[in-house]
């Protein structure tokens, strides 16, 4: 059955970006974390919290939903609201349907938002929380197989092995995206780094090292979303929504093939909604939860071979000066994780031009990716246009 596209193309645009600080302990609650994101974002738009008729964010169980957040801002009747359970995979998505509620008319102005404490609190597949709850995890839990690093080293495996991807390919990007990341004053972790400290650094699964892993971090982050018109009244340069999708497939701890994602599936649709293909990206942030996973969207998303995605990072490509730029704010590996939003967040900061000394001269496309589809079969993107 042939899949409808969804047609609000550059209907819908963000007018503001707005952070908390990045930390390894916040001191403070998601929702304070929450409102401080949003608030931030309001004042970078020029707006207020009375401008505001809608919320969205995801979450899974760790943050502050729009039912807390929305009365601690004085937001008390919103007309539209998203309270997404899910994780990486639902981040842009989050976004996509914000715009999709100020395309249909159900709201004027909302404000998506991830708060997490995921350093000092919540943390990803530590002890003190439940395992998921997938008809998988009986077979896994009994041999303490559940933590995401673990997960992920088995799908780099595969990959390595049937690819002949090697660890230096992993150790580029991380050596690349924290060169970005030298050149961001938010990001968490500002100290270069080489291919040998890379090497050095400690196992966590293999094969995974410490360098290959995001970092844990408290903080927040917030957009506004709004009609391209009202955007350009505003007080920033409006970034268009010119695609969005989301979806899934089969789990990968199913039996489905381990080296290429939802994102290959989704791929397709996302740049027949744009109008656009992968050679009219400028700059892309895709989720970098690890190494591998950006290794394979650049596969899954068209910009290499598959199988290519490792020699492709080693020649310099992702780099800042580079065919494809990736990540430029230092991703998740080094400026922070904040869940998918930051990514977002970047890719916004690009095509309004306001990225100091990691700007990527003349972007006017962007791509901005959710969690690739592992562990949970669901992904979601976005393709920004300069307004």
């Amino acid at each position: 059955m042939a899949k409808r596209l969804l047609k609000f193309r550059d209907r819908t645009a963000v007018a503001g970006v707005g952070y908390t600080a990045f930390s390894k302990n916040s001191g403070v609650s998601t929702l304070t974390l929450a409102c401080r994101a949003v608030l931030a974002a309001l004042e970078d738009a020029g707006l207020t919290p009375d401008d505001v008729d809608g919320l969205a964010t995801h979450r899974v169980g760790d943050s502050a939903p729009p039912s807390l957040v929305g009365p601690a801002l004085g937001i008390h009747d919103p007309t539209w609201y998203l309270d997404q359970f899910g994780g990486g995979s639902v981040s842009h998505a989050v976004v996509a349907q914000a715009a999709l509620a100020v395309a249909a008319g159900v709201a004027e102005t909302v404000v998506c938002y991830r708060a997490i404490n995921a350093r000092s609190e919540f943390r990803m597949g530590g002890t003190g929380r439940g395992v998921p709850q997938t008809p998988e995890t009986q077979y896994q839990a009994p041999y303490g197989y559940s933590a995401p690093p673990q997960q992920y080293a088995m799908y780099a495996r595969a990959h390595m092995l049937k690819y002949g991807t090697r660890a230096e390919h992993f150790g580029h990007l991380a050596v690349t995206q924290r060169a970005n990341a030298v050149k961001n004053p938010r990001a968490l972790m500002r100290t270069p780094i080489t291919l040998d400290d890379y090497l050095a650094s400690r196992w966590i699964a293999e094969p995974f090292r410490l360098l290959d892993c995001c970092l844990e971090t408290d903080g927040a982050c917030a957009l506004v979303v709004t009609s391209a018109e009202r955007a350009r009244d505003l007080r920033r340069p409006p970034v268009l929504i010119t695609a969005a999708a989301w979806g899934g497939g089969d789990s990968f701890l199913s039996g489905a093939d381990p080296t290429t994602t939802s994102a290959a599936a989704l791929a397709p649709r996302l740049y027949a909604q744009a109008g656009l293909g992968p050679q009219d990206v400028d700059v892309a942030e895709l989720y970098d939860c690890f190494t591998y996973s950006v290794i394979v969207q650049l596969e899954d998303y068209g910009f290499c071979a598959k199988g290519e995605g490792g020699p492709y990072v080693a020649s310099g490509a992702t780099a800042l000066d580079g065919p494809l730029p990736v990540n430029t704010h230092g991703g998740f590996l080094s400026e922070g994780y904040v869940h998918g939003i930051n990514h977002v967040a970047e890719a916004i900061s690009q095509l309004r031009g306001d990225a100091g000394d990691r700007q990527v001269p003349s972007a006017e496309v962007a791509l901005s990716t959710a969690q690739p589809g592992y562990i949970l079969p669901a992904t979601s993107a976005l393709i920004l246009s300069r307004g």
